[in-house]
């Protein structure tokens, strides 16, 4: 199974093992990751997963689509590295991604 590494903003680590097609969002509330409130349960109708993607995964992510954009309008500290976790599937390509939680949502 994939591993997911969270970061929350003081820099303490937690990783994680999720099963392929979970969410990076699913497995965070599932495991009670502090930082990813999750309001809408991963229907990308907010922006309370907004999460920052470290390091070269970035680019093995699918491209944000227009609805994932229009919801990071809301979230707080945009960054070049700002994704939905709810919009993130975990896959073998993936594996190690490291998951980076704002301060706050």
């Amino acid at each position: 199974m994939p591993k997911v590494i969270f970061i929350d903003h003081s820099g303490s680590e937690r990783e994680i093992e999720t099963k392929s097609g979970t969410s990076v969002m699913e497995a965070a509330v599932q495991n009670m990751i502090p930082g990813i409130d999750a309001d809408c349960g991963g229907a990308c109708a907010c922006a309370t997963c907004h999460v920052y993607v470290e390091g070269g995964f970035f680019d093995k992510l699918k491209a944000k689509d227009d609805m994932e954009d229009s919801m990071l309008d809301f979230a707080e500290n945009v960054e070049d590295n700002s994704r939905l976790s709810c919009q993130i599937l975990m896959s073998d390509t993936l594996d190690g991604i490291r998951i980076r939680t704002p301060e706050s949502q």
